[in-house]
C-alpha cells in the first residue's frame, strides 16, 4: 500500500507543537530570541520529545521555545500557513489544528489578532493547495480560569469561518471536568463543538465525565477508556470520535508500546477511531507515518484504512460542503 497517497485527516494537531525546526530559528534570530543552537540539527533535540518520556509533563518541555516564537502576528500567520502546507504536500485533506490562544499574549497580542493570525495562515494554504482547515481552541487546564470566557467570545466571530471547537489541554488530573462544566457550557451556548483530552494518563473516568458533563462529541486520546467499562460503554453507545495519536501515546507512555496500543481492539468493537498526529515535530511524525504505523502493527487492510478514513471524515467539525467533498476521496 503507498500510505503517502493515500488521502488523509488529521484532527488532533497542535499548532506550537508541529513548527518547522528552521522556523523556529528564523523567527528567534528575527526576534532576538537566544537559542540554544543556531542549525536545525542541534535544535532538533531541544524540540523533539525522547521516544521514551517518562511522562506527558517531561514531553510538554518541548513546546518552551515554540512558544517563545509565536507573539506576533506575522510569526504566528505563517506557522500555520507552513503547517497546512507540510500537510498537503503529503495528501492530508483535512485538518483541523488546535492552539491556546492565551499562551501567545506576552508581548501585547490581542485574542482576536491571535485567532485571526492562525485563520489567515490557514486559508492561505487553501488557497494554494488541496486541504481544507479549521481552528480549535484549547485551553490549558494548568492556566487561571479567569480569561476562559475572553477565548471564547473571541473566537465567536470566527465560528464556522476558520473556528469550529472548543478544548482543553495540557496535565490531566482526576475529575478535572468537574472544575470547567461552566466554560464548556457556555462554548456550547455560543455554538461551539467540544472535543476534550481525556483518557489519555490512565483516567478513564475523566472520558465519561467529558462526554456526560462538557459535552464532549470527540475525544483526544481516550485510549484509556480500557480500564473504564463505563466509559468504554458511553464512547460506544454514542459513537463518540477517539484521537488517537500512536506515536505520542507511545512517547508519553500513554502505552509502553505500539502493540499494546488499544487501537485495533477499538476498532474491531466498532468504537470510532480515528488516526492523528498530535504534534508533527514534538513526536518526529507525519500523517503518513502514523498511518503506515497503524496499518503495519495491526495488519489492517485498505478496505479497513477507508473505513477509518470515513469515521474521520464523519467526526469532523468540517461543514456539510467539505464533508460530501472529502467523502469522494475514500471512492
Amino acid at each position: 500500500m503507498n500510505y503517502f497517497d493515500l488521502p488523509k485527516i488529521d484532527l488532533h494537531c497542535h499548532l506550537d507543537g508541529s513548527i518547522r525546526p528552521q522556523t523556529i530559528i528564523e523567527l528567534a534570530q528575527q526576534q532576538n530570541i537566544p537559542l540554544p543552537a543556531d542549525n536545525v540539527e542541534d535544535i532538533k533535540p531541544h524540540l523533539i520529545a525522547p521516544e521514551t518520556c517518562p511522562n506527558l509533563d517531561e514531553y510538554l518541555k518541548c513546546f518552551a521555545l515554540p512558544v517563545a516564537v509565536m507573539q506576533n502576528a506575522e510569526s504566528i500567520e505563517r506557522i500555520a500557513f507552513e503547517l497546512y502546507e507540510d500537510a498537503a504536500r503529503e495528501n492530508v485533506k483535512y485538518m483541523e489544528v488546535r492552539f491556546g490562544p492565551l499562551l501567545h499574549m506576552q508581548q501585547g497580542l490581542t485574542l482576536d489578532q491571535i485567532i485571526g493570525s492562525v485563520v489567515k495562515g490557514i486559508r492561505r494554504a487553501e488557497q494554494q493547495y488541496d486541504i481544507h482547515g479549521n481552528c480549535i481552541l484549547s485551553i490549558l487546564r494548568t492556566m487561571p480560569k479567569d480569561q476562559i470566557n475572553d477565548v471564547i467570545d473571541a473566537g465567536a466571530k470566527y465560528l464556522n469561518n476558520g473556528v469550529v471547537a472548543f478544548d482543553l489541554a495540557a496535565s490531566e488530573l482526576p475529575g478535572f471536568c468537574h472544575e470547567f462544566i461552566p466554560y464548556a457550557q457556555y462554548a456550547l451556548e455560543k455554538g461551539y463543538k467540544v472535543t476534550i483530552h481525556a483518557g489519555e494518563q490512565g483516567v478513564g473516568q475523566n472520558v465519561y465525565d467529558a462526554i456526560d458533563l462538557l459535552g464532549a462529541e470527540r475525544i483526544g486520546h481516550g485510549i484509556h477508556i480500557t480500564g473504564h467499562a463505563g466509559a468504554y460503554q458511553l464512547v460506544k453507545d454514542k459513537q463518540t470520535a477517539l484521537e488517537t495519536c500512536p506515536s505520542s501515546n507511545v512517547q508519553t507512555k500513554a502505552v509502553n508500546r505500539l502493540e499494546q496500543h488499544p487501537f485495533k481492539d477499538f476498532y474491531l468493537d466498532n468504537l470510532p477511531v480515528t488516526i492523528n498526529t498530535d504534534n508533527r515535530t514534538v513526536s518526529n511524525t507525519t500523517m503518513t507515518e502514523e498511518v503506515e504505523k497503524v496499518m503495519e502493527q495491526f495488519q489492517l487492510s485498505r478496505e479497513d484504512y477507508f473505513n477509518i478514513y470515513q469515521v474521520s471524515v464523519e467526526g469532523s467539525f468540517a461543514s456539510e460542503e467539505v464533508k460530501q467533498h472529502l467523502l469522494k476521496f475514500a471512492q
